[in-house]
This record gives structure tokens, sequence and C-alpha cells, in this order.
């Protein structure tokens, strides 16, 4: 590992600890002595995503994180509950063992995460995904969370 001051090629751990989703090592530069951080996650293999109009794109956690947190995110406990629930989708999707998977499997996802987590969240993001046209069909999903919380 290249020091990111001196840019001296050897460097010790002073310190590892696994935060869950990656192991965190603190590092020292052998030559200068400054210190840095690293984070080491296991790489998966790239997950693609079939569009409704059938393009194909990469999977973007990112853009996942940043659609929930715009559609429900002052539903929710801040950016902590949006990472864990994409971490969750993450899991599942890859989860699945194949190397596409559609942007409704992720919006279905999303919604079970959300339904485990927020009934206001829920019904925001549903209006959206189902493309609500009227008051009833949001009464209809909430009858329909409220069915599947009974279960």
């Amino acid at each position: 590992m290249h020091c990111p001051k001196c840019g001296h090629n050897d460097s010790k751990v002073l310190e590892s600890r696994d935060t869950g989703e990656a192991i965190r090592r603190r590092r020292e530069c052998l030559g200068c002595g400054a210190r840095w951080t690293t984070y080491e996650r296991v790489e998966r293999p790239n997950l693609a995503v079939i569009k409704r109009d059938t393009k194909r794109e990469l999977f973007d956690r990112r853009k996942l994180k940043r659609a929930i947190f715009q559609s429900v995110g002052k539903f929710l406990n801040g950016e902590v509950e949006t990472e864990e629930i994409v971490n969750a989708i993450e899991d599942e999707l890859y989860g699945l063992g194949e190397n596409e998977v559609t942007s409704r499997q992720i919006g279905d996802a999303v919604m079970k995460e959300l339904a485990r987590r927020s009934e206001v969240a829920y019904i925001r993001f549903a209006s959206v995904y189902r493309e609500f046209k009227d008051a009833d069909e949001f009464v209809q999903a909430l009858k329909e969370l409220r069915q599947k919380e009974g279960e």
C-alpha cells in the first residue's frame, strides 16, 4: 500500500476492526510516519438491471440510496437507516444468484423493506412506484400493508 502523503510503498497495520460491511485498517507509513485509514470490502460481481424499457445498466447502490432518500428520507431515521435499507436490498438481490435483475425486483425489495420500517414511507414510495392515480389506490395499498402486518 502506497502512502498517500509521500508515496512510499511500505506501511504497517496499526489496528484492524471488522465493521460488519468491511474491515477497517489504520495504517502507518514506514517512510514518513503518516497515518491513514483503509477499508477492505468483498468485491461482488457486476449486477445488471433490466429497466422497464428493456435497456440494461449496471446496478448502482448510490443511485438506489439517493432515490430512497429523496422519496422517503424524512420518514426514516436519517442516512444511517437509508444505508441499512440499501444494504438489505443489495444483499437480497445478490442472494438471488443471478447476473441480472429487473427494476421491478428492486422496487419490490424496496417496498418490502419500507413496509417493515414505516407505514408512511411505504405509502409514499408506493404512490410513485405504482403510479397511483387517485386516493382509492392509496387506501387499497394501506389495506394491503395492514393485512400483511396481521399475517
